[in-house]
């Protein structure tokens, strides 16, 4: 199950002719964009994530963000937290969660490095949270395995019902021709979660916004993972209106968690 996930995730390459073109890396995030979304979540939190985290959260107890970015899945818990430990493998992103935590005097300890090689180092802590990281992970079954043994009482996932890049399909297909996968999904994550003897519980619901508020920001976004440059943004939003792309439909969001046993 877990080499039909690695080769599900596979077919997500982009082809080397096309990546050897590309003007900007097709698959950076910007730590500035994250920061935006932090912000809008510590300004409005809630939803199930949140939820199912604090439910099982001691006061001033410890969460473990993997993945963390620069901190929307946890740092909106600085009222419960007593400490958070973060791991993640960009350094822009974690000093844009240590400079939030400060301001939330909310003890924050940074871990740079991709999860599970750097478990060995990583505190045990009350809640294990993932949120949007799954689908980067070649190797599901051992993150998910060091993640619930990080975890004294539960670990919480966060992601979309399909690959995040599926709504760029149409765009593949028109600007090069290109089909895309429609595995792997949440149920696969679901298998295998539970194929380790987890008891998985979810709740699905709709993104709390959309992926894009302009067409502008699709436009660039596009250009980017399309391996465009961005003197193509006119095109892909000429594409995207022509393709009825445009607005683009809320992404479906699922909640997991299990208990550690």
């Amino acid at each position: 199950m877990d080499e039909q996930w690695r080769a599900d995730l596979g077919r997500w390459g982009i082809p080397s002719e096309i990546a050897a073109k590309a003007p900007a890396d097709p698959w950076g995030h910007s730590p500035a964009r994250f920061a935006e979304r932090t912000d809008r979540a510590l300004a409005a939190p809630e939803g199930p994530t949140l939820a199912r985290i604090a439910e099982a959260l001691p006061p001033g107890g410890t969460v473990l963000d993997v993945g963390a970015g620069t901190g929307a899945a946890s740092l909106p818990l600085a009222g419960k937290l007593g400490e958070l430990i973060a791991v993640d493998t960009s350094a822009g992103m974690l000093a844009e969660l240590t400079s939030r935590a400060d301001e939330l005097g909310v003890s924050a300890r940074v871990i740079q490095g991709r999860w599970p090689d750097v478990a060995a180092e990583t505190p045990v802590a009350d809640v294990a949270i993932s949120a949007h990281v799954v689908y980067n992970v070649p190797d599901l079954a051992a993150f998910l395995t060091e993640l619930s043994g990080h975890a004294r009482r539960r670990v919480v996932l966060e992601l979309t019902e399909r690959h995040p890049m599926s709504w760029l399909t149409p765009l593949w297909e028109h600007f090069h021709d290109l089909g895309r996968p429609e595995r792997p999904t949440v149920h696969d994550v679901m298998a295998i979660a539970e194929a380790l003897g987890h008891e998985v519980h979810h709740e699905q619901y709709l993104a709390p916004l959309p992926r894009f508020a302009e067409l502008d920001d699709l436009a660039e976004s596009a250009c980017r993972r399309l391996c465009l440059g961005q003197d193509r943004a006119e095109e892909v939003i000429m594409a995207a209106v022509e393709l009825d792309m445009w607005p683009l439909p809320r992404e479906r969001w699922f909640t997991l968690w299990w208990e550690s046993k």
